[in-house]
């Protein structure tokens, strides 16, 4: 005796043939639950065989999606000979991917180089666009466009498991009517009377239900968030476009110091006025230590660098421009926020990320205060082996860059740290010693999560998210 989901299940499968579920449930047009139940009870039945099965299918990497939405590097240069061809202006307007243009280009055999000159000889091949465009449809490709295309990391392969099943058999069918689920209107006409009710098997697999979640990297920050407020630290933020005198100058980084030259910060074409009163003792302790003690950098000091707005490199810009406006202890303050450098884009770097910034500003307080502070954040958020390296930065004096001990991996630098130097906090008005550290918080994310690969967090990675559990020990 079968029920009626199995003889068409039995009717609109092949003998021998392997189905997905949700393959045959997409061409019959039956429900793909209703599938599942029929094939596990044919299976006990003993006409079909239901097994996992591993499934490949192609996709798109971060950087063919980049080259599908904004076009090949090749594309775009072979569009810019109709303005330029000068093999030294090419490189100027076009930038750091002038070489892999040109050499793509000479590859197809789309432009020769004569006398200095890139010159166009035919007309380009889009092949490569084309396929992506397939791929992203989820249409096959030939295998040999696929070696291209993976061989310039566009494209990779993905697996999934999926549930199949095969017809091994057809019976004589006798079919008869079950009840499979019990409504309010079967109850309430009474036709369930006389009629049989479909066994529940709790062996046959469930379709997966996902539940809204926050993003796993969105809930360490909340984490690292609330270990601060929970010590009694205030939240504050800030613009991500700050004065460079905010940025470097109040911090006592020279003006000459490689980390703000243009390779390492996004600098606007726009310059405003600084609004705060001590300007000129900033200006002092750059050029001769104004009355700290310190000699200075022994240079000029220049007010229009330091009037010139920069994507913030660093939520120090924020802490800094906090205590310079509520300068007398105590003060104890945090900020969570995103930062911007010139970074090439690998695993472990990228061009925006978070840091979180705190200060403590007291009288009576000192070096073990800080590092007594730090070990207290770590092992609260489960890193119970810390220790400290001397580090160097402009800023403070003595210095240390904080590690963690990670099982597998050993000991992993999370930031920097100090004591604000006297040329930092004296020129401002700040009263006291300020302790201050900087973290990187994606990279604390994926010693938490357990990822390789920083981009990994930013990604719409649908599958990750959905199999990431809503609580990891």
């Amino acid at each position: 005796m079968l029920s009626r989901i199995e003889a068409e299940v039995l009717a609109k499968a092949e003998i021998g043939k392997v189905y997905s579920i949700e393959e045959f449930s997409k061409i019959t047009g039956l429900n793909r639950d209703a599938v599942m139940k029929a094939v596990y009870l044919l299976k006990e039945k003993g006409f079909a065989d239901v097994f996992e099965t591993t499934k490949k299918s192609l996709k798109l990497t971060a950087e063919g999606k980049k080259y599908l939405l904004q076009g090949f590097p090749e594309e775009k240069l072979f569009n810019l000979l109709s303005e330029v061809n000068e093999i030294e202006e090419l490189k100027k307007r076009f930038g750091k991917d002038f070489e892999i243009a040109i050499g793509w280009l000479r590859r197809k055999k789309s432009v020769e180089i004569v006398n200095g000159k890139v010159i166009a000889t035919g007309k380009l091949s889009l092949d490569e666009k084309n396929a992506l465009s397939s791929v992203e449809r989820g249409e096959e490709i030939s295998e040999e466009m696929k070696k291209i295309l993976e061989k310039r990391k566009l494209i990779e392969t993905e697996e999934r498991k999926v549930l199949s099943f095969v017809v091994l058999k057809k019976p004589e069918l006798e079919v008869r009517e079950l009840i499979g689920d019990l409504t309010q209107e079967i109850i309430a006409t009474g036709s369930w009377k006389g009629k049989e009710f479909a066994k529940y098997d709790i062996k046959v697999p469930s379709a997966e239900i996902y539940g809204g979640k926050s993003h796993p990297y969105e809930r360490i920050i909340q984490e690292c968030r609330k270990i601060f407020l929970d010590m009694g630290f205030k939240e504050i933020k800030g613009n991500y476009v700050q004065l460079a005198f905010w940025n470097f100058d109040a911090l006592f980084q020279p003006q000459d110091h490689p980390a703000r030259d243009m390779q390492d910060t996004f600098y606007l074409d726009r310059y405003e006025e600084i609004d705060f009163e001590n300007v000129e003792k900033v200006k002092r302790a750059h050029e001769d230590g104004w009355i700290t003690g310190s000699t200075g950098w022994r240079g000029s000091w220049s007010i229009e660098k330091a009037k010139q707005l920069v994507m913030r490199t660093h939520t120090t810009a924020i802490t800094i421009k906090y205590l310079a406006k509520n300068p007398k202890p105590p003060q104890k303050a945090f900020c969570i926020d995103r930062v911007y450098r010139r970074e090439s884009i690998d695993a472990t770097h990228l061009p925006e990320f978070d840091q979180l910034e705190g200060v403590v500003l007291d009288k009576d307080i000192g070096f073990k205060h800080l590092l007594g502070l730090l070990k207290t954040f770590f092992a609260k958020m489960g890193f119970e082996n810390v220790r400290f390296r001397p580090g160097y930065f402009p800023y403070t004096e003595p210095s240390v860059e904080p590690e963690v001990y990670v099982e597998g991996l050993g000991w992993i630098e999370l930031g920097g740290a100090g004591v604000f130097r006297k040329e930092v906090t004296e020129p401002l008005g700040i009263e006291g010693k300020v302790l201050a550290w900087g973290l990187g918080i994606g990279r604390l994310a994926m010693l938490r999560i357990g990822l390789k690969d920083l981009r990994k967090l930013y990604l719409p990675d649908l599958n990750w998210l959905r199999s990431f559990p809503v609580i990891r020990k």
